[in-house]
């Protein structure tokens, strides 16, 4: 039994075996291929490997600290991962990347055994391959942070609550509350809200709230819930009081709802340019596939649970007062599946179409290829110094390879763009994994050297020091990891080391330099 309806385009043409090959070979693309290539990002990536770094090295694995302070942003389960990593593979970007990227692989997976069960399996494929090949996702997927493994348990307890609609049964309602209080552990309320709203919203639409309120109450449920969640909560509170519960629930979830936190604003409409960017190479199917779902939707309960899913934390983002580019993609999952439904549709639509489907790709290859002259152009209209200080060599990260890779991506685009005959899912697959490809290759890569290269440099000469190091001017956690030492952010005293950058230097006493790079020093207070 499946879920399509009368008026449904079945995928055709397709191999499941070779969809399930470009499956896999996206997957490590997105994922796996060079996470080690290049340095953590400040502020998230370091925030999270320091605190896991800190904890390991206190043995303290109830609470996490950062600059010698608590840290009260985000539950436990994400540190507990890389702290497991680390202690088998070493304190190192793969280890710290790692759980991210197999819960980005976890949640591929997730992606086609659900659609391949409600739909067919050639759909779960299709359906699996947008997600590993999308721009954002590739990005969100390696990164040392919570969000894959958020994003993961999200979808995974989406598909058991549309699933015990669908199927009834115990056992997803069960399934839905555990996955639920993982979510909770690893970034508290809104693994639970997103569920319980767009599940409520969904059951009341289709007559059904008794049989959702049932499911909401079931006690076994909860029970499963609060066996998973209330250890470490509890165990949390006691030891740090009530500071925990006032910092975490109140200012780092209902306070980033009321209001812009660390600076992260924006308009209204922030998340419609950040979906038409992120979901490269996806766009033009993304934007044909809300279109004809939103028709649909009336008459077929799938699709309108997905596009509920997706509303829900569309509108709910943006009405919020923090916003981040990676917030939206607790919403994009069930898009994967709404542009596997619709893409035979598209594909049937002829050149024309097809042309545009391929037209976002060839358009970031193009800008790719652009992008060296941006930089230095901009660079040259950059006033802050340090910023300057950063950029003044910047094109010395730019050389053959560089335009190598995105001319041949820019190629493989034209020749896309014409050949009509090749299955959309072939061709933007394709595409789709050498965005990801290159973007893990050499852009990511490219922009961590530039920003992150003089932290982590600056930070394997202070780890050789035997002073005690601080930090002035800056907020880049990732100079602990790197350092493998506790730094407290403060002015430094007689006989100690600090990091700073150029234009803090005039708040420092007398001191010598011990190393200098792209407006980042490592200086010595003269005793």
């Amino acid at each position: 039994m499946t879920d399509r309806t009368s008026g449904d385009v079945a995928l055709q043409g397709l191999s499941e075996r070779w969809l399930a090959v470009l499956l896999c070979v996206a997957v490590f693309s997105a994922f796996f291929f060079n996470m080690h290539g290049f340095p953590l990002f400040d502020l998230d990536e370091g925030a999270f490997s320091e605190a896991t770094r800190d904890m390991l090295a206190r043995g303290d694995f109830i609470a996490t600290y950062l600059y010698g302070e608590p840290r009260y942003d985000k539950p436990i389960l994400i540190y507990w991962l890389q702290a497991a990593s680390v202690t088998l593979f070493g304190l190192n970007e793969f280890a710290l990347r790692l759980p991210s990227a197999l819960a980005a692989a976890a949640w591929m997976l997730a992606v086609y055994a659900f659609t391949a069960r409600v739909t067919d399996r050639r759909t779960g494929l299709v359906a699996a391959i947008i997600g590993a090949t999308i721009f954002e996702v590739s990005v969100i997927g390696k990164a040392a942070i919570a969000d894959a493994l958020l994003n993961l348990l999200i979808a995974a307890s989406m598909f058991a609550i549309y699933l015990h609609y669908r199927e009834g049964g115990r056992r997803w309602v069960y399934a839905a509350f555990l996955l639920m209080g993982l979510g909770f552990l690893t970034k508290g309320p809104v693994a639970v809200a997103i569920p319980f709203a767009a599940s409520l919203i969904f059951f009341a639409l289709k007559g059904r709230f008794r049989d959702w309120l049932r499911a909401v109450f079931n006690p076994v449920g909860i029970i499963l819930f609060l066996i998973v969640v209330l250890p470490w909560y509890g165990a949390v509170t006691l030891r740090e009081g009530p500071g925990f519960i006032l910092g975490f629930l109140l200012e780092h979830n209902l306070g980033r709802f009321q209001q812009p936190m660390e600076g992260h604003s924006g308009p209204i409409y922030y998340y419609i340019p950040v979906l038409l960017i992120g979901l490269l190479p996806w766009t033009t199917v993304l934007v044909a596939a809300l279109w004809w779902a939103a028709r649909r939707a009336r008459g077929d309960d799938l699709q309108l649970f997905l596009l509920i899913w997706f509303v829900l934390v569309f509108v709910l983002f943006s009405l919020a007062g923090t916003k981040l580019p990676h917030y939206i993609l607790y919403g994009v999952t069930p898009l994967f599946v709404l542009m596997a439904l619709h893409l035979e549709r598209l594909n049937l639509k002829g050149l024309g179409v097809g042309m545009l489907a391929v037209l976002p790709a060839l358009l970031f290859f193009a800008l790719m290829l652009a992008f060296p002259s941006i930089v230095e152009i901009a660079a040259a209209q950059v006033r802050d110094p340090f910023t300057a200080a950063l950029l003044s060599d910047v094109d010395r990260h730019f050389g053959l390879l560089w335009y190598g890779v995105f001319g041949v991506a820019l190629a493989v685009s034209l020749w896309a763009l014409f050949a009509s005959r090749v299955h959309l899912a072939w061709r933007l697959g394709l595409l789709g994994v050498l965005v990801t490809a290159s973007v893990a290759g050499l852009l990511l890569p490219t922009v961590a050297a530039v920003q992150q290269g003089p932290i982590r440099d600056a930070a394997l000469v202070a780890r050789e020091r035997p002073e005690t190091v601080v930090m002035v001017g800056l907020n880049n956690p990732s100079f602990n990891v790197y350092a493998r030492r506790h730094v407290e952010r403060r002015d430094p005293q007689p006989g100690e080391v600090a990091v700073t950058r150029i234009t803090s230097l005039h708040r420092l006493p007398e001191h010598e330099v011990l190393f200098e790079r792209n407006g980042v020093l490592l200086v010595k207070v003269v005793d």
